[in-house]
């Protein structure tokens, strides 16, 4: 199962897609893991994750990877289920620090979710919706809003399940579990 979660800055689509993995965790077995691309790069970024880890509390794996979330996910057992928070962060480093080109970010994404299936890893894309306000003048950042549009996509095309968290309520768009 693949679950893609979207949702504008601190909409609470991160809570909600923790209880959706410790749901089908608990439904499945196997081990439940958190993969993270961020990095703590400033002193508000390192307590920002260590806020999100206590709030998460115990029993997940985390795993890091900033970037390289197929290598990630190659390590994780099969039948488990997976967070990864999130695509936003993970588009911006891949673009900015050192991933690859655009259809290079697009094949990995591809190759998780193939992946994932493959191994029958539930999956569960944390992303923001940043499409919400005019279009972005700077031409890097309009690269990237391009770029993560694409990949929220792709992700909503293989998901089985598409939710958007807006004030803390999830709204279903597709829900094929």
């Amino acid at each position: 199962m693949i679950a893609f979660v979207g949702g504008g800055a601190r909409s609470g689509k991160s809570t909600f897609a923790e209880r959706l993995a410790r749901q089908w965790h608990r439904e499945r077995g196997g081990q439940r893991c958190y993969l993270a691309t961020a990095r703590a790069s400033d002193d508000e970024m390192a307590a920002r994750i260590l806020r999100h880890r206590h709030e998460r509390g115990d029993g997940w794996i985390t795993l890091e990877a900033p970037l390289a979330i197929d290598e990630a996910l190659a390590g994780i057992e099969a039948g488990s289920t997976v967070l990864l928070d999130c695509l936003t962060l993970w588009a911006s480093q891949w673009l900015f620090a050192g991933g690859g080109s655009e259809a290079e970010g697009e094949a990995l994404l591809a190759r998780v979710i193939e992946r994932a299936r493959a191994r029958d890893i539930a999956l569960v894309v944390v992303s923001n919706d940043i499409n919400e306000d005019l279009p972005p003048r700077h031409p890097g950042a309009w690269r990237y809003l391009a770029f993560l549009q694409r990949l929220h996509r792709q992700l909503a095309r293989e998901a089985d399940r598409v939710v958007e968290v807006v004030a803390g309520l999830p709204i279903d768009w597709k829900d094929m579990t």
